[in-house]
């Protein structure tokens, strides 16, 4: 009984770590970037950069993308349920844009995933919160 009890308390832990909270601080997998997500409109969330390694500039300058730090990665991203939102990614590197799929794990972990050309061609990538 008592370990039935105790699963019953942890559900709603359980719930609040699914549906945690898109905005904050977020790095890429390479270190080279973060970004602040944050509201930007009513029921709307974005991400832009608010820093970047010195290569990561250079890559985003060769790509079109003169100042990277300032620049908004992720737009218009809507709740599409819980924990995942849709919207559209920017590729400084490549200045092309991409429908995105954004979701939350955890409290620490941040999914993104971009695709282009109609679908065909996509990548995820798995960024974490930064305190």
């Amino acid at each position: 009984m008592r370990g039935f009890l105790t699963s019953l308390a942890l559900l709603p832990i359980a719930s609040a770590a699914a549906a945690a909270p898109i905005d904050g601080r977020w790095q890429n997998p390479k270190d080279s970037v973060i970004i602040d997500v944050a509201p930007c409109g009513e029921g709307i969330w974005c991400g832009k950069v608010s820093w970047a390694s010195p290569k990561a500039k250079a890559d985003a300058r060769k790509g079109g993308t003169e100042r990277l730090v300032g620049t908004r990665l992720l737009t218009g991203l809507r709740r599409n349920g819980e924990g995942s939102w849709k919207g559209r990614a920017f590729l400084p590197k490549r200045n092309m844009h991409a429908s995105a799929m954004v979701r939350v794990m955890g409290s620490s972990m941040l999914i993104v995933k971009g695709c282009a050309v109609a679908g065909l061609i996509c990548k995820e990538q798995r960024w974490t919160r930064v305190d």
